[in-house]
Order: structure tokens, then C-alpha cells, then sequence
């Protein structure tokens, strides 16, 4: 059946039994959460609906879903964001929260694609910026390392490091720079989670 027509007759039901198991009336087999995870994801509507009493309880097992989801490691709910939400169960703003989420999420939906852009060019962009970084990084290790060869090492222990005079600890200048760097791009970052 064609995504069009299934959208045409309506979501497809989900029916979910006393033993748990979830049976998808359209395909005629028993799916799992994964499956009705998968669902989603291609933005296939579906309704789950107790097989005993014919109640719509979809929202019950998207939760469930969600907590499958967290609990395999996938962490995207802050825990902020989750005590936050839990405040308003019993609040008098509780009827504007659901609204409110929906709006935000389609606003963050549309704009997804923007977002990538935005920090593919930050990242990309500031791709010779977090090579500048590293290696400034790594020069102060090898400058710190160099502090630590013994002076006048023996033969058998020759290295690189001798052969050449020591290097000099990176000058206050450096470090500015270095630091001012940070500061940018902790600037490019707050700007982007900002839009």
C-alpha cells in the first residue's frame, strides 16, 4: 500500500494487548517498540488503541518509547529539562505546555535543516581553527615534555629532543591568542544554540 493512501484512510491502528505484545492491524503482525519507533522516524501516523477496551492510549507508549530510547543510552532530554516538565503536571499552565512544546518542536523542525548549515559552517569554518588549536595544544605538551628530559641524558637514551636545543615555553602572547580563540568560538556556539 502506498504511503499516500495509507495517509488518505487515516493513521494506521496499532492494537496492544493484556500480554503486551503490539499487533499492527494494517500488515496483520506483531511489531515491538522498535518497530513503532522505526514508524515514527518515517513519519508514519499511527494510533494504539487498548484491544480490550478500544482506548486510545498512543500517548502512553510513545512515552514508553522515549524511556527505551533514554534508557539504551540515547540521551536527549536534559535532566533540567525533565524536572522542569514534571512542575507543571498539576500547575495552572499545564493546559499551555502541551501547545507550547508543539509549536517549539515544529519551530525546531523547520529550521533543522538551517541548523545544520549553521554549524557545519561554524565547525567547517572554523575547521582551521581547531587545527590552529590543536596544534598549539600539542606544541605546549611537546614544550612540557621537554622540561622534563634530564640534562645531560646518556647516549643510549638519545633523542630527538636532545639533539635539538630545548624548546621555549610558549610566550604570554600565545596563550592571549590561544585564549581569545576559546573565547570566539564559545561566542560562535552560544550564538547558534541562541537561533
Amino acid at each position: 500500500m502506498s504511503e499516500d493512501k495509507a495517509k488518505a484512510e487515516g493513521p494506521v491502528v496499532i492494537k496492544k494487548y493484556a500480554n503486551r505484545r503490539l499487533y499492527n492491524t494494517q500488515t496483520s503482525s506483531y511489531v515491538t517498540l522498535d518497530h513503532l519507533a522505526a514508524m515514527v522516524k518515517e513519519g508514519t501516523e499511527f494510533e494504539v488503541q487498548d484491544a480490550r477496551t478500544g482506548d486510545d492510549i498512543t500517548r502512553s507508549v510513545l512515552t514508553q518509547i522515549i524511556f527505551e530510547e533514554e534508557a539504551k543510552g540515547q540521551s536527549l532530554l536534559p535532566i533540567k529539562f525533565l524536572r522542569q516538565l514534571i512542575r507543571f503536571y498539576g500547575d495552572s499552565l499545564q493546559s499551555f505546555v502541551p501547545g507550547y512544546l508543539d509549536m517549539s518542536m515544529e519551530g525546531f523542525t523547520k529550521n533543522q535543516g538551517a541548523m545544520r548549515d549553521r554549524i557545519a559552517e561554524a565547525l567547517g569554518g572554523g575547521n582551521q581553527m581547531v587545527e590552529n588549536l590543536t596544534r598549539q595544544n600539542l606544541q605546549m605538551f611537546e614544550n612540557a615534555m621537554a622540561m622534563f628530559v634530564p640534562f645531560g641524558g646518556a647516549a643510549a637514551t638519545a633523542t630527538k629532543a636532545e639533539t635539538k636545543p630545548a624548546a621555549k615555553p610558549p610566550a604570554s602572547d600565545e596563550v592571549a591568542d590561544l585564549k581569545e580563540e576559546m573565547d570566539a568560538m564559545r561566542r560562535q556556539l552560544a550564538e547558534l544554540a541562541k537561533k
